[in-house]
């Protein structure tokens, strides 16, 4: 089964990192945010990744050409025999990521419909390339394939950006509470779809997946939630990539793979 993260956008909001690359390459301890979100989808065995590129996207390409030299050891013949030889294994030896560009301006319905080709299975994942989870996603799997709809939509419940006051009538502050979990629900991606969903899409650049595609499957009784309790977190502004990186280095990042050690970096 594909999982297809949508990698195009340009990240205006964290401009102070993507000034110069793309978000999905910006980086959570040494790490871009994109190899963490490949690695939860691993560690459930789904290991084959669809990327679709748009702002800077060949510094994505890069980085998976330049993967092998960059987390092994090697030795290095220079000259007319020229020859690698690398020592050790990295993690990573069974992924298989297919980088496909999807232009620069294209809208997110309009990059996975770009990208049909090369989906193949009746149900595929699509996720974005700038938010951490800790969703099961085996257990997401079974909540799709057992209500039989056209899509899932994974959702959490949001976390205030402010605190929140309980006022009296005479203006005295009964409760406060410092950034609560809210109590509705919000998107945060990690999707299942079966693949009639291409149907819904155009490869027009406006095409938004989250517009009139998902607002169709959802009158039409065809779009689900499930609903995660679980962390989620995307980072959207320079305070967010900091908090990652702080939720990260001091060992409390809830999507980790549990007893991972970082021992290289890739730039």
């Amino acid at each position: 089964m594909k999982t297809v993260i949508l990698c195009g956008g340009q990240g205006t909001r964290l401009r102070e990192e993507t000034e110069y690359r793309p978000k999905p390459l910006v980086e959570i301890g040494g790490r871009p945010i994109l190899w963490h979100i490949m690695k939860l989808y691993a560690r459930y065995h789904f290991t084959q990744f669809i990327l679709c590129l748009g702002y800077r996207g060949n510094m994505i390409k890069q980085y998976f050409l330049n993967y092998e030299e960059m987390n092994n050891d090697f030795t290095i013949n220079l000259g007319e025999n020229h020859r690698v030889a690398y020592h050790g294994a990295h993690r990573e030896q069974n992924f298989q990521v297919t980088l496909a560009n999807t232009g620069v301006d294209s809208m997110t319905g309009a990059r996975i419909k770009q990208i049909e080709r090369y989906i193949t299975d009746a149900t595929f994942m699509v996720t974005y390339g700038d938010g951490v989870s800790d969703v099961p996603i085996d257990t997401l799997l079974h909540f799709h394939h057992s209500h039989g709809r056209l899509a899932t939509v994974t959702t959490v419940r949001p976390v205030s950006r402010f605190g929140v006051l309980e006022l009296g009538a005479d203006g005295q502050v009964l409760d406060f509470t410092e950034k609560p979990q809210m109590n509705g629900w919000v998107s945060a991606g990690f999707f299942v779809f079966d693949r009639k969903i291409l149907d819904y899409l155009d490869v027009d650049v406006n095409c938004i997946l989250e517009r009139e595609p998902l607002e169709r499957i959802a009158k039409e009784g065809q779009l689900m939630a499930y609903r995660h309790e679980g962390f989620f977190f995307a980072m959207d502004t320079y305070r967010e990539f900091l908090h990652l990186n702080e939720l990260w280095t001091s060992g409390q990042a809830p999507w980790a793979e549990p007893n991972y050690s970082l021992r290289s970096t890739i730039g």
